[in-house]
């Protein structure tokens, strides 16, 4: 029996020119150890970044030429300043430099390239003297840091689309959301709902129904409207009244069904009832201040929402997925697609409308929040990436790259590693964009949000990029410009005036948590998961738990999160069956409960320590654990809202699909009957939780 093949060390030309374009050639595996990438892998992901390093020589002349560009260049192809820091240019002595500032002044610099330290933030625009004239680059001067949450805060985290109540279409919405915000803030003194991601989705029938793999992160999707809220809806009159009315009722039947526990939420069919009743909403001639107010939309959205509605009048017209349209459309700067625009008119008008719709809705929200008194409010989810068959994919195919996926390398949390199936960004297109792209997706999630939680926040450090077709094992790490990327993320989250909280939950790389924090993210800290770290800077599954004393202060801690088991299903245990039934576990049945058993034990006597008496019923134990995260430092502490019901399920069991019914589920209690919003929030445990959290009731 021979050993498995290991990948051995790339040649000299290969390294090099992948080192140059950020493609790292080792990488450090979970159990510490430093594992080479294999030639194979290094050439496929060079090719996504538009390389050819197919052989020896090809990899050679691309590294010349490389060097050759580097040289011949008189400026970056970005810069990335801070105020107070004073950098030099490494441009050509005696070179004429000029700064054109954001607000239409300019600047021309020293001599010696020095950047002013008293640049104001923003993006400008660099210029550099010439034989050949004016050469330009994009300058880019970023805060230190996004201003942190001014006192300690505590809210719930939900999935919005299992949160109905008895004017729900079929699944939880908007007005559902606003509901949340004033009873928990009103009510209880929560200054913070943390949601799910709200972006546009594909049908559920052709991808799937997760809200981490949208069609576009750019705009939310239509499906999430509360229909009957609108100033259109009550408009209506004759025969649209009379439709209207009638798919209002269909809606209602669906949404027994699902609190009768005699169905799953089905989002499709949501959306087929609520797009009939906005095309009838459509044709209600708007009112002046209306209309001025979409048309102030449009013009701010400009070719953004351009693109993204004729993505989706295209989808409706040639299928969901824009890699099997005719040829012609698949780049929206094609003649074809400016024709079939044409064509379409109509259509793309409706999508741009139902985009104006749901941002008013959103910016709704976000008022009702404050109006409860919430210091944050609307805390919206950033996923990492998006279906390849998308919108986003579609409109900006040439900024994100294709032939590989992103994903995660097993790690002791996920012993096959995970691939996302998304297209990741490309460092090198980014940086020739001045990463415009990447401002303008953070700009509109974070327009009518307090606080934004970015998902995977390590991959604006570096992404685990697999060729398609490869093992999970068989990527490897792609780097991004750290200090742009946290820049650009700083000066829009300051502009908008949102804290941001990074998933930094598994593979995290050493001093990446450190980096964060001194850019003012807040980090996560899940108390199931809150281990003691190994050597090399990562969290030891097998090592001791962290006391409370000692977790961070910058960061959002909480007993769980959707993909991991509710509190009830871990006190209860129930979850080791779950995974059991699936053929998830590790281990036998019987030593995954003893671990889990164990592992529960350590926690509550832990929080006993803590002078958190747990005590033997399982709402007293959930209490407790939510007065230990209180003792934490910690300047957030979410709740997860079905545990104040006692729900046993996970909106998510990762490596299932069809087996489990993941993103379909309404709350429910711990019998398994769905839980409407007016029965959370008359739950006795719900006020238990709060006083838990804050060590006292409402503000």
């Amino acid at each position: 029996m021979t050993a498995t093949a290991q990948p051995q060390h790339a040649p000299e030309a290969l390294a090099e020119l992948a080192r140059a374009k950020g493609v790292d050639t080792w990488y450090r595996a979970a159990d510490g150890t430093v594992r080479p990438v294999s030639h194979t892998t290094l050439i496929r992901v060079l090719a996504a970044l538009g390389v050819d390093a197919s052989t020896p020589e090809r990899a050679r002349t691309a590294l010349e030429e490389h060097r050759r560009e580097q040289a011949a260049r008189p400026l970056p192809p970005y810069v990335i300043a801070r105020p107070g820091r004073p950098a030099r240019l490494d441009t050509a002595a005696g070179t004429r430099l000029v700064v054109d500032l954001e607000d239409g002044g300019s600047r021309d610099l020293p001599a010696d390239g020095t950047l002013p330290a008293d640049l104001p933030l923003g993006y400008h625009t660099l210029r550099a003297a010439s034989s050949d004239g004016w050469v330009s680059a994009p300058l880019i001067v970023a805060p230190d840091r996004i201003p942190a949450p001014e006192r300690r805060g505590w809210g719930f985290a939900a999935q919005l689309y299992s949160v109905l109540s008895d004017d729900s279409w079929g699944m939880g919405d908007l007005g559902d959301l606003t509901t949340l915000l004033q009873w928990s803030g009103r009510t209880l003194g929560a200054d913070f709902a943390l949601i799910n991601p709200l972006h546009a989705m594909l049908p559920a029938a052709h991808a799937d129904h997760s809200p981490y793999w949208p069609s576009s992160r750019l705009f939310p999707d239509p499906v999430h409207l509360r229909v009957d809220a609108l100033p259109e809806y009550a408009a209506l009159t004759g025969p649209d009244r009379a439709a209207a009315r009638e798919l209002h009722e269909r809606a209602e039947r669906l949404r027994t069904r699902v609190l009768d526990g005699e169905a799953l939420i089905d989002r499709d069919a949501v959306w087929e009832l609520k797009r009939a009743a906005l095309r009838l909403l459509h044709r209600v001639p708007p009112t002046s201040e209306r209309l001025h107010a979409y048309r102030d939309f449009t013009a701010r959205e400009g070719q953004e929402l351009t693109d993204f509605a004729t993505a989706r009048a295209l989808a409706e017209a040639h299928g969901p997925d824009w890699r099997t349209w005719p040829a012609a459309l698949r780049h929206p700067a094609s003649p074809a697609v400016r024709q079939e625009r044409e064509r379409l008119a109509g259509e793309v008008e409706f999508h741009r409308w139902l985009a104006w719709l749901v941002d008013g809705q959103l910016a709704d929200a976000q008022a009702a929040a404050e109006e409860a008194g919430m210091a944050i409010g609307v805390v919206h989810d950033l996923a990492v990436g998006v279906h390849p068959g998308g919108a986003e994919a579609w409109a900006l195919q040439d900024c994100l790259a294709t032939g590989v996926a992103a994903g995660a390398p097993p790690d002791a949390f996920s012993a096959q590693g995970q691939n996302w199936q998304i297209p990741p960004w490309r460092p090198d297109t980014l940086a020739r964009t001045g990463y415009a792209p990447y401002a303008a997706l953070l700009r509109r999630v974070f327009r009518h949000a307090g606080a934004v939680r970015v998902d995977h926040v390590m991959g604006l450090f570096r992404l685990w990029w697999i060729p398609e077709g490869a093992g999970i094992a068989e990527g490897t790490y792609v780097r991004y410009d750290r200090e742009a990327m946290l820049g650009v993320l700083a000066l829009e989250a300051l502009r908008a005036g949102v804290h941001v909280i990074g998933e930094d939950l598994g593979t995290v790389e050493n001093g990446v948590r450190d980096e964060l924090a001194a850019r003012g993210v807040l980090g996560t800290s899940v108390l199931w998961l809150t281990r003691e770290t190994t050597s090399f800077g990562e969290e030891d599954p097998a090592g001791a738990i962290v006391p409370a004393h000692r977790w961070r202060r910058q960061c959002l801690a909480t007993l769980t999160t959707h993909d991991l088991p509710s509190t009830a299903s871990w006190l209860t245990g129930d979850h080791v069956e779950l995974r059991h039934r699936h053929g998830l576990l590790p281990g036998s049945l019987a030593e995954e409960r003893k671990a889990a058993d164990e592992l529960r034990g350590t926690w509550l006597d832990e929080a006993a320590r803590a002078g958190c008496a747990p005590g033997d019923d399982l709402p007293g134990q959930l209490t407790a654990l939510h007065r230990y995260l209180a003792r934490t430092p910690s300047v957030l502490l979410a709740a997860w809202l079905p545990d104040v019901v006692g729900d046993l399920r996970s909106p998510n069991l990762p490596g299932t699909s069809d087996a489990q019914p993941n993103w379909q589920q309404p709350v429910a209690d711990a019998d398994g009957r769905p839980v409407t919003l007016a029965r959370l929030s008359t739950a006795p445990l719900a006020r238990a939780v709060a006083t838990a959290l804050t060590g006292g009731g409402p503000r």
